[in-house]
């Protein structure tokens, strides 16, 4: 079923009170923005008409309202399906770390790896041997600062982060776009490799976790300074990750000999994370 556009209004018109309307009845939407225009899109015409009905007699949301006088028939929680399709970016970034998992056997073949490490490296009997950041870059080999986020070491490696990049990614593209997602995803990206380099220096380290941290931090802080349904994060999952974190610093892993945890691209993408979202949210208030 095709997404339909609802709503089209200017991206002062407050729509949180509507949204958290429609969140209350379970009625699958998203927004995006477009064209200076903040966008409501359903899946299928006859709910879009209900929708348009809803808000012609809801527009603030109303929560003080009745569920049974503003229920919107047949609503349900949109499929995996219609969420894939709604979130084409989100998809596509899940589908290239699959292939790339597949391609490094989950961090058993090291001459794959070694063309998507942040640094290049060979093994000779026992010993590795990495070069530096500034020879690769020297070499024109630019897509080292971004793709060691597609190198996973592991199944739960991968299960994790992947599953942690369906529920973060999907808000972000829903609500600022794919562009936006793409774009956060590379910072995210170059930030965490660039500050595990600095910390660790020639090593090998990979995975979507720096970058899941980077969209954490943007949810958080842009929700804080303009509030949108989308970035609502459940209750506790914030502490979990910030408490997650810090329990990684102690060292505890590498103690009980689970392998190393890149820490330093963890707060990287964090930092950066809330930095963007400060940007982004400050932004979004001053247009509202």
């Amino acid at each position: 079923m095709s997404p339909v556009a609802v709503l089209r209004l200017p991206t002062q018109t407050n729509l949180s009170g509507f949204i958290a309307l429609l969140q209350r009845l379970k009625v699958p939407h998203r927004v995006s923005e477009e064209a200076g225009e903040q966008v409501l899109w359903v899946p299928g015409e006859s709910l879009a008409e209900q929708v348009r009905e809803l808000y012609s007699r809801y527009p603030e949301g109303n929560d003080d309202a009745p569920l049974e006088a503003s229920v919107v028939p047949g609503a349900t929680r949109p499929g995996f399906i219609q969420q894939a399709k709604s979130n084409p970016l989100t998809c596509a970034v899940l589908l290239l770390t699959f292939i790339v998992a597949a391609i490094t056997l989950l961090g058993d073949n090291f001459s794959a790896i070694r063309w998507l490490s942040f640094v290049d490296f060979k093994i000779q009997g026992e010993y590795i041997y990495f070069a530096s950041a500034e020879q690769g870059l020297q070499a024109g080999q630019w897509w080292r600062l971004i793709t060691p986020m597609l190198i996973h070491f592991g199944f739960l490696h991968l299960a994790m982060n992947s599953l942690w990049y369906w529920e973060l990614g999907r808000r972000i593209e829903s609500y600022q776009g794919a562009l936006a997602l793409l774009g956060l995803t590379l910072v995210f990206s170059l930030a965490s490799s660039v500050a595990q380099y600095s910390f660790s220096g020639p090593s090998l380290f990979g995975g979507l976790s720096g970058v899941l941290y980077g969209l954490l931090g943007h949810c958080w802080i842009y929700q804080r300074l303009a509030p949108n349904p989308a970035y609502r994060l459940p209750p506790g999952v914030l502490v979990m990750m910030l408490a997650w974190l810090l329990i990684c610093m102690t060292g505890v892993f590498e103690l009980l000999q689970f392998g190393s945890i890149a820490n330093a691209a963890h707060v990287g993408g964090l930092v950066a994370g809330c930095l963007t979202g400060l940007c982004g949210g400050l932004w979004q208030r001053a247009r509202r």
